[in-house]
């Protein structure tokens, strides 16, 4: 069996990849291409813990996450992922879950930002400086021509070791810090949240018109990042599956869901002149390079 450790992960496949995997995977998704069991869920002490297998015609595996939001040393979302040959059942690798579970989530919003962003996109805003968000910044960066980035985080402290980390793997981009929510919103057309908040970390302000907004930390009902100055004037939210509208806090259920496969797959062609909402806390589904 192969083992793969994160040095590994990060070694085998560039951001660019991780976007095509995951676009091949929307599309095996909107085929029905594959089976997905419910994810299964637990706390401990108020943490949590997530199993999730998959299989398509190519692949078989399964994935354990842990998502710790205290931790101080380590990163909040840890895990471990196993592919089985599909021909044969044999254990065929193990990889380091944590790595590819950032590289996969930022391939996401990397994706959202690569069919709904504005043409004209030029500027990045990301609230919440942790693990997820570092490579949410990487995947937007690679799929959109971004010329300036702008960080908030409640704790100031946690920025410039972020911003060390982000220059290993871009490192061409200026990085401004905002002084407030506000400030970022104001100048980002491309705004990031990427926090385990109970409580919305957007401004309560009427600053989004014509803007992405790309959500992934709320998957659970009590999770809130979104303001309803956001969501109020909302016909429609894209989501990463119909699953996450009972998982997240932050889809309504009054907006109209769509799932992003159908972007993907041009079935549905979202108005680049008006707020686009993805809400993108995914779901598993195995391709070889987008487990």
């Amino acid at each position: 069996m192969l083992v793969l450790n994160g040095s590994d992960v990060l070694k085998s496949a560039s951001m660019q990849e991780m976007v095509a995997a995951v676009e091949e995977a929307y599309r095996i998704y909107e085929e029905n291409g594959y089976q997905m069991p419910l994810r299964t869920h637990f706390t401990i002490r108020n943490h949590s813990v997530l199993f999730m297998p998959c299989s398509t015609n190519e692949a078989a595996g399964a994935k354990i996450v842990s998502v710790f939001p205290g931790n101080k040393d380590r990163p909040v979302t840890q895990g471990a992922v196993i592919l089985v040959d599909s021909r044969n059942g044999s254990m065929k690798t193990l990889m380091d879950g944590t790595v590819l579970t950032g590289l996969r989530t930022g391939a996401i919003g990397g994706a959202a930002a690569k069919y709904l962003a504005p043409g004209d996109a030029k500027t990045a805003g990301l609230i919440g400086t942790g693990y997820q968000g570092l490579y949410q910044l990487a995947g937007v960066c690679t799929a959109r021509n971004i010329e300036n980035i702008f960080l908030f985080n409640r704790t100031p402290s946690h920025i410039p070791p972020f911003i060390r980390r982000f220059k290993t793997l871009i490192p061409n981009i200026p990085v401004h810090t905002a002084k407030s929510a506000r400030e970022l919103a104001e100048n980002a057309d491309i705004l990031i949240t990427a926090t385990s908040s109970a409580t919305p970390v957007l401004p309560e302000e009427d600053l989004y018109d014509g803007k992405l907004v790309i959500g992934i930390g709320s998957y659970q009902p009590h999770m809130h990042e979104f303001p309803d100055a956001l969501l109020k004037n909302l016909k429609s939210i894209y989501l990463d599956s119909h699953d996450a509208a009972k998982e997240s806090g932050d889809v309504d259920s009054r907006l109209e869901t769509i799932p992003f496969s159908k972007i993907v797959t041009q079935k549905v062609k979202p108005d680049p002149n008006t707020l686009q909402v993805f809400n993108g806390f995914p779901k598993e589904v195995s391709h070889p390079q987008g487990m």
